[in-house]
């Protein structure tokens, strides 16, 4: 007798939960943890990294991050309205700035700022702010191309009725966008922009092409160090504990807010 479709479902489930948990299994038995012990899991060297690894290195990697988005923020704000300019060099100029700085590698971005630019302008690289301010202003001029887009689209997404009730009220166009279509939009991209917060967490490890101080170091360059001092993996291990530490609930909390909105729409 041919099974219901929700019996069938259930079947397939449990099927793939089964073969699951034989993997995991499989991995656990077969793992060679007496090596992988030692290496990778040393308690005496993770206890080592305390507290250095959380008042510097997990502290400077949130400030970093920060600093990063607030910045990418306000520059890809401007660019987002330049894209959207009826001034033809306005737009020029932001899709050119946004196709470039979107099409290079980041870790390209940040060596050039930090090398290329003091280099190219015949100043000193510690008279514009040393490694770590030139390494996050590459990487605020990646994240404001990523975010120009994302802004973009989202103020694009406001219904015209909108634009078109504002301006029969009297509103003025600059007055129309601030007031009336940004707050709107931001509405619909706050998903999106919690998404760009965890990946220039992540993408702060790249800073260390810029060089790096005792008291910058971010969770990959101080794991690194002391994984080079200790002949052992563990600080790596801990480095990517702590960045999930931070980014679970962040992906979590942008998981909600998508559903609530999509509630409310």
């Amino acid at each position: 007798m041919a099974l219901r479709r929700t019996t069938r479902s259930k079947l397939y489930r449990y099927i793939v939960y089964a073969v699951l948990i034989a993997i995991v299994v499989w991995v656990a038995v077969t793992s060679n943890w007496a090596k992988l012990g030692p290496l990778f899991f040393n308690p005496e060297v993770a206890a080592r990294m305390f507290p250095e690894i959380i008042t510097i290195a997990l502290v400077n990697t949130v400030w970093f991050t920060a600093v990063a988005f607030i910045g990418g923020l306000l520059l890809g704000i401007l660019l987002a309205l330049l894209k959207m300019s009826s001034i033809g060099p306005f737009r020029w100029i932001a899709t050119a700035w946004i196709e470039l700085f979107r099409g290079l590698p980041a870790v390209l971005t940040i060596f050039a700022v930090a090398f290329i630019v003091p280099i190219a302008s015949g100043v000193r690289g510690q008279a514009l702010g040393g490694p770590v301010v030139l390494g996050l202003i590459g990487l605020i001029l990646v994240a404001s191309a990523y975010m120009a887009e994302t802004i973009r689209a989202g103020l694009q997404a406001v219904p015209k009725g909108q634009t078109e009730a504002a301006r029969s009220l009297g509103m003025s166009p600059m007055k129309t966008t601030f007031w009336i279509v940004v707050p709107q939009g931001f509405r619909i991209i706050i998903p999106p922009l919690t998404n760009e917060f965890v990946l220039l967490l992540k993408d702060t490890s790249l800073l260390f092409v810029a060089g790096t101080f005792i008291w910058s170091k971010e969770l990959t360059a101080f794991a690194r160090d002391a994984t080079t001092q200790n002949s052992n993996a563990t600080p790596l291990v801990m480095a990517a504990i702590l960045y999930l530490i931070v980014t679970i609930p962040l992906t979590r909390f942008t998981a909600w807010l998508e559903r609530r909105m999509a509630k409310q729409r």
